[in-house]
């Protein structure tokens, strides 16, 4: 169950600042809850850890299940931004950090991510791969059409259909999409593939809770009913109202940091590489929830202590714009002792006997103390330790307290209006029929 601490921002704010955005996070609480907002239309988000049926649940694991009888020992998974941003925070939290080196007969497949980006070298260097694996893959998108993932997937689909033929290639490539129309939609209905949806009242970016996650999730070897328990329970916990909810609360700091104290950025910090990805599904999360009408917090992250050598001087002495979020988990799941040494010469012996977690947790009390002193407010949310339960837990309640923190902000949570901008100029270099006058227009401006 996620915990919050706001000890870190005492002495930053006055109570009665605090409590004006109380007030104000209890209001969005309640569009939130009574869906009367902006965007309501997207809100299926909120009832999906107990609306996912078991059958489906099922379904995945006998794909799983075709897959290892046919030897796959490589999943690719391509999708863009909310579609493959929570499946990969998921996996790469809950897998061995050195699972690529450790890899045996008989593992679950090893889940690599495609359509994220246009990089040549990357997608010809995913062929090299996959020329060496017994593949599958599963391909996200909600229209089929989306430019990164489309690319990806027509290079995949015919390395494939090469490899394997046709009618295989039709039981080792799984479409998550939308329910009735598109060009994916089209195309699974065409080859016989298996086909789950993206619901339509769920925006891409609150979507780990579906298929977009839970299929990858499961076919990488992970517990996807614990992770939809401990949103569940999460669920239940946030849905009472009242000033010390944690999302009430989460929302209402952080927005009276920006509003009144001019803290316009937020660093999601996190002191074990296994929580790289959940800062980046935070940062789309709430990037491109809030980031409009010239308003919002901007997301930003740091894994510590790495980047207290090279992050941490502009955080204790650059401008004070900013405050922390660091999410941490209480226990380890291994131990590791430091022992004592003769010799002694890296004058460490004073830690023999301790756990190196020891070690990182006076670090992270260490830098909250520091950076406080140096101006920076400090919030913590927490969770038990890194499992399917407590990554379910932290889902949630991101995504609840995004929805209140950005109607508390005065901001549609749901919509993303700005990111067609690149996409337009994009397909207008690239001479998309029905783009001949911003093709025009465009090479003109640059003097072409």
């Amino acid at each position: 169950m996620v915990k919050i601490d706001l000890g870190g921002c005492a002495s930053f704010e006055k109570d009665a600042d605090y409590k004006e955005y109380v007030d104000k996070a209890l209001k969005a609480f309640d569009v939130l809850e009574a869906e009367t907002g902006a965007g309501n239309d997207f809100l299926g988000w909120k009832t999906l850890p107990v609306d996912i049926p078991e059958s489906l649940i099922r379904e995945f694991e006998e794909i799983q299940a075709d897959w290892k009888a046919k030897g796959v020992d490589l999943a690719v998974v391509i999708g863009i931004g909310g579609s493959y941003l929570g499946a990969r925070c998921a996996i790469e939290a809950l897998s061995h950090n050195f699972a690529k080196q450790l890899r045996k007969p008989g593992d679950a497949p090893e889940v690599v991510f495609a359509g994220n980006n246009l990089s040549e070298e990357y997608l010809a260097e995913l062929m090299d791969l996959m020329a060496e694996r017994n593949c599958a893959c599963i391909v996200i998108s909600k229209s089929g059409t989306t430019t990164e993932p489309a690319v990806a997937f027509r290079i995949v689909k015919k390395f494939i259909e090469e490899r394997y033929g046709r009618k295989e290639a039709a039981e080792r490539i799984v479409a998550v999409t939308d329910a009735k129309k598109g060009a994916l939609k089209t195309l699974a209905t065409q080859e016989g593939y298996k086909s789950y949806v993206v619901p339509d009242n769920v925006g891409g970016r609150y979507s780990v809770l579906t298929p977009v996650g839970l299929l990858p999730i499961l076919i990488a070897g992970f517990n996807v009913r614990a992770m939809l328990a401990g949103a569940a329970e999460t669920r239940e916990v946030l849905k009472v109202k009242g000033e010390d909810n944690a999302a009430v609360q989460y929302a209402a700091m952080r927005n009276a940091l920006y509003s009144v104290y001019g803290k316009s950025t937020e660093i999601l910090v996190t002191y074990n590489p296994k929580f790289f990805y959940l800062a980046e599904w935070w940062k789309q999360l709430y990037g491109e929830s809030e980031g409009k009408e010239l308003k919002g917090i901007y997301p930003a992250s740091v894994t510590n202590t790495a980047d207290l050598h090279s992050m941490g001087q502009f955080i204790q002495e650059g401008s004070r714009i900013m405050f922390e979020t660091v999410v941490t988990s209480k226990t380890s799941s291994r131990s590791v002792v430091i022992e004592s040494d003769p010799q002694n010469l890296d004058c460490l012996n004073y830690l023999a006997g301790q756990h190196v977690e020891h070690c990182n947790a006076m670090a992270q009390l260490g830098t909250k103390l520091a950076h406080i002193d140096g101006g920076v407010p400090q919030m913590e949310v927490s969770v038990e330790k890194i499992d399917e339960y407590n990554l379910g837990s932290l889902f949630y309640f991101f995504e609840f307290a995004c929805g209140v923190s950005a109607y508390t902000l005065g901001i549609n949570p749901f919509n993303q209006p700005g990111v067609e901008a690149y996409k337009k100029n994009m397909f207008a270099l690239l001479r998309k029929p029905g783009f001949e006058e911003q093709t025009a227009a465009i090479l003109k401006r640059i003097g072409e």
